[in-house]
């Protein structure tokens, strides 16, 4: 069923054409992901399809009483008190309702007239079909889903909250809301791995149409199944994955290069043919070509990947080899301790990925090695010769009371303007553009500021904080490209795990105030964090059926005795009594196995050490099959303590 559907959508303003011939069409159910180059028309197109503007051109169709949420990147929580509150949204109009129920049915005790009885049963009505049973419980699981502790959250003030945590109260209220079509624009800006991967799946598994502007492609490929690309003052509409996007619109872009080169040299040997016959014997033919000439609709160039921001990182020398040097490094910030006992080494060529959950302590420990913070115990420095260049996620490095022109010229006051303007042309800043204060700047704006900024650094060590927070996924790719270029040493602060995968060579993991080093890159990490998960689950699930089971034995062990106390039992009882106790047997053997394979699983020491991934591959294998072996051994003991309890009961029968 079609929800959404735009025909020839353009959009203006003022003199300046913002896009234009935008057509697509979104069906219930849908995934899309909205890409493409900051101000290209990602958020307009939102404001579009809530109705908050009108398009200057074409006609937006869209289902009647469709109920569009549009998740911002600013969050406004109305007059909700309590985060739980803020949560619930508009379903705070509901859990009141479930409040007026309760009482009312308490004065039903008093007063059961006709007219207290009709309410009474309208508003459980209402509060069934609205879905009111299953509020509570959906909120809490969303709320606890993005790292919030949900009976917490009932009385914890909105107030309170730092910007990370309004960001994923933001999304916790989106999610929980009851619209058809969830708009989420930059959803995962203020989430770590581990929520970012929880959002991956619910968004997987919901049953709503979902349209998600995003610069994270990891997200993007687990969650889309449409894209919608701005470009070249349109957008087009691509089917199939975020990949299938990638690969799509390489082989277009292909394609219109292709035949705009063949434009370009058929109007070139026209235009030959012209110029040489024109004033000859053939000039009637020459002014024929020159008027269809002037008619033929021209083809632009594709919009090539090399449009992109140009950066690149230079080294002005070497440095050491011990580029980061933590001994015993505790830091804390108050009472709170954020980094306990780190021993860590960054060697020259690393290219360093520091993951851990938001509020860990991550920039903290980077404010520590610049010396912003102190260390409480321990020694954390810089080796010999290394000139740090660092990227704040914040991006206070950008002078809010300067031009960017300024802000360039202030680190390279011997540049002429036309150095100056052409190395800020690079970041996609021209003409006028570079007399803008900084401090009008948008995000994305500003971050391009930044990065021009650190590529005249020519430091040998880069410490990048964030730096793909604010940007759009072209640039991402122009900064994956200048780090993979890069001949320093870099620490790389994200929760963009394309980029860690593509880039990391070695990986520190902030937890519980403790930092594990793995020697393999975020690939890998994922790889034995995902045995470690796996591992944790299989445990569970079967901490949970052995428990069944002994309960369920200790209730046979009594009945076994009394059936043991009389005299002359059946050869059947006997039969059955054997193969009771070989299932026993079978489940505590592989019980033990199970728990012994788990506890290698869960012992960090296994992924730090030389071929750990492999082992963990293979301790993850070996552990399926004995999970599977223990769920047929289970079954058997269940069969078997049935067919006991049958001829026992048969057995009791006659006596």
């Amino acid at each position: 069923m079609t929800q959404l559907s735009f025909s020839d959508v353009g959009v203006d303003f003022g003199a300046t054409t913002l896009f234009s011939g935008v057509t697509f069409t979104v069906a219930a159910g849908d995934k899309w992901g909205i890409v493409g180059r900051n101000g290209t028309g990602k958020t307009t197109l939102f404001r579009l399809l809530t109705g908050e503007m009108e398009p200057t051109r074409g006609a937006i169709a869209r289902q009647p009483n469709l109920r569009v949420s549009l998740l911002e990147q600013h969050r406004d929580f109305g007059d909700a008190e309590t985060v739980w509150e803020a949560a619930a949204g508009e379903l705070h109009d509901l859990l009141r309702l479930e409040q007026s129920l309760v009482e009312q049915a308490a004065a039903l005790a008093h007063d059961s007239s006709p007219e207290a009885m009709e309410r009474y049963g309208r508003d459980l009505e209402r509060f069934e079909h609205e879905g009111g049973y299953e509020l509570t419980s959906r909120i809490d699981a969303v709320l606890h889903g993005l790292g919030f502790d949900p009976a917490a959250a009932r009385t914890t003030p909105v107030s309170v909250l730092s910007g990370g945590e309004r960001g994923r109260l933001g999304i916790a209220r989106q999610l929980s809301s009851t619209a058809d079509v969830l708009l989420l624009d930059e959803p995962t800006n203020h989430l770590d791995l581990e929520t970012t991967e929880w959002l991956e799946r619910y968004l997987q598994d919901v049953g709503k149409t979902v349209l998600l502007v995003s610069h994270d492609r990891a997200f993007l490929a687990g969650t889309v199944d449409h894209v919608l690309h701005f470009e070249g003052g349109s957008a087009t509409p691509y089917a199939g994955s975020y990949q299938a996007f990638v690969v799509q619109r390489a082989e277009r872009r292909l394609t219109q290069q292709r035949a705009f080169e063949q434009q370009q040299r058929k109007v070139a040997q026209e235009s030959d043919y012209i110029a040489r016959n024109i004033a000859g014997q053939n000039s009637r033919q020459a002014k024929g070509r020159r008027k269809r000439l002037e008619r033929l609709p021209r083809l632009s160039p594709p919009v090539a990947a090399d449009d992109a921001m140009s950066l690149r990182f230079d080294v002005h020398h070497r440095g050491g080899d011990r580029v980061v040097q933590a001994a015993n490094v505790t830091v804390k910030i108050g009472d709170r301790t954020l980094v306990e006992h780190f021993n860590g080494t960054l060697m020259r060529g690393d290219v360093l990925g520091l993951v851990g959950p938001n509020g860990a302590g991550k920039s903290t420990l980077i404010r520590a090695l610049f010396g912003e913070h102190p260390v409480a115990a321990g020694d954390l420095k810089l080796g010999g010769s290394i000139d740090a260049g660092w990227y704040r996620q914040d991006l206070s490095q950008v002078p809010l009371g300067r031009t960017i022109y300024q802000a360039i010229e202030d680190l390279r006051p011997t540049w002429d303007r036309r150095t100056v303007q052409g190395h800020l042309g690079r970041f996609g800043f021209s003409g006028d553009e570079v007399q803008r204060r900084v401090d009008t700047l948008s995000g994305g704006e500003r971050a391009r500021v930044a990065l021009a900024m650190l590529m005249l650094s020519n430091a040998n060590l880069l410490v990048l904080d964030e730096p793909t927070n604010h940007l759009d996924v072209e640039s991402i790719e122009a900064l994956e490209d200048a780090i993979e270029a890069y001949d320093g040493t870099v620490l790389l602060v994200s929760h963009d795990r394309e980029l860690l995968r593509a880039l990391t060579t070695k990986v520190w993991v902030l937890h519980d105030r403790h930092m594990t080093e793995f020697a393999d890159g975020f690939a890998d990490w994922e790889t034995v964090s995902a045995e470690r998960a796996h591992a944790a689950s299989v445990r569970a699930a079967e901490d949970e059926a052995l428990r069944r089971m002994h309960e369920r034995k200790r209730t046979a062990a009594r009945r076994d005795e009394e059936t043991r106390g009389r005299a002359d039992p059946r050869r059947e009882l006997r039969s059955a009594e054997r193969e009771l106790e070989a299932a026993e047997s079978d489940v505590e053997r592989l019980e033990a196995e199970v728990a012994s394979l788990t506890t290698a699983l869960e012992d960090p020491d296994l992924y730090t050490r030389a071929g750990g991934v492999d082992d963990a591959r293979r301790l993850g294998s070996d552990l399926d099959a004995r999970r599977r072996e223990l769920d047929r051994a289970l079954e058997r003991w269940t069969a078997a303590t049935e067919r006991m309890e049958a001829l026992t009961a048969a057995e009791d029968g006659p006596r």
